[in-house]
């Protein structure tokens, strides 16, 4: 069993299970993960999530994790000292034999328990304890904070680095003003959004089409975060994505549930005198992100 939280399923998750899965041999293996976030049960604001909960089952059960347990995180579970924890949670009613955590790991009220009492009533409960240490490249260890930085400031390149795949997001395609129609870029309005947005700015996408109890690639496009600056004023931050060569059957979007990749960043978002410099600044983003997408999307069929 792992125990975390795997926002992002981030490089140092992907190690922590692969370790896992290597020590637990033949048993099954089981990741205990909680929700919501911790801090909102407390008034505080949780920090952006990378991937939404069916996001991290996904990227989890790629990994070979046979069992993903989503604790509920409420007031009856956060008064829970680690022992009850660990009897009541681990034991009791996940039948525990190996628990593998990282290297910070704390657990029960207050986060009062630590490693060493943990290791001690595995000792005592006839689990073992598996302690991973930190997963790091020359910048720094790989972490859901560092990634959520670097998608505040726009840096694709690191955020690829920490996740091992682009960002994303998901929503549903809900009516917009039409504009875009008007200048011949027609736009889906992503709504519905859970997952951290990158910098204002805009990025060529990878898009996926919610089809089954999965998605399917839909197409690529290039994708404005932020407020449209030359056509509104005042409005809150939006994703809209222009798709590229849609064919007939699939224009019609409104209700469907996407999956927006951002692979790479074109350049911040801006006001324009008008709609025939925005038009002509929109061709320009085209054929700027289906170059990149043609250099970037073909070679790594397994990012998303």
């Amino acid at each position: 069993m792992v125990i975390g939280n795997f926002d992002g399923v981030h490089r140092g998750h992907v190690e922590v299970i692969r370790h896992a899965r290597g020590a637990a041999g033949e048993r099954g293996l089981t990741v205990l993960t909680f929700e919501p976030h911790p801090a909102a049960l407390f008034g505080a604001s949780p920090p952006p999530r990378l991937t939404r909960l069916s996001r991290k089952v996904e990227l989890l059960s790629r990994l070979s994790v046979d069992t993903v347990v989503a604790q509920r995180f409420d007031h009856a579970f956060a008064r829970l000292g680690p022992v009850e924890f660990v009897d009541q949670v681990l034991v009791d009613a996940l039948h525990a034999e190996l628990v593998v955590v990282g290297f910070d790991f704390r657990f029960g009220a207050r986060r009062t328990g630590d490693l060493e009492l943990l290791r001690s009533l595995g000792g005592s409960r006839g689990f073992s304890l598996l302690v991973q240490q930190a997963v790091a490249d020359g910048q720094g260890a790989y972490s859901s904070t560092r990634a959520r930085e670097a998608l505040v400031a726009g840096d694709l390149a690191t955020v690829l680095t920490v996740l091992g795949r682009p960002h994303s997001v998901e929503g549903v395609v809900r009516k917009g003003d039409q504009r875009g129609r008007t200048i011949g870029f027609p736009t889906a309005n992503v709504g519905e959004i859970e997952e951290a947005l990158p910098k204002n700015g805009v990025y060529a996408v990878a898009v996926d089409l919610a089809e089954g109890q999965g998605f399917v690639h839909l197409a690529t496009g290039v994708a404005n975060v932020g407020v449209r600056p030359t056509v509104a004023t005042g409005a809150a931050p939006s994703v809209e994505v222009h798709l590229f060569d849609l064919p007939e059957a699939r224009r019609d979007l409104y209700g469907a549930r996407l999956r927006v990749h951002f692979v790479t960043r074109l350049r911040d978002e801006r006001r324009f005198s008008g709609f025939d410099e925005l038009k002509a600044q929109i061709e320009r983003d085209a054929g700027a992100a289906r170059e990149a997408l043609i250099a970037l999307v073909p070679q790594r069929p397994g990012w998303f």
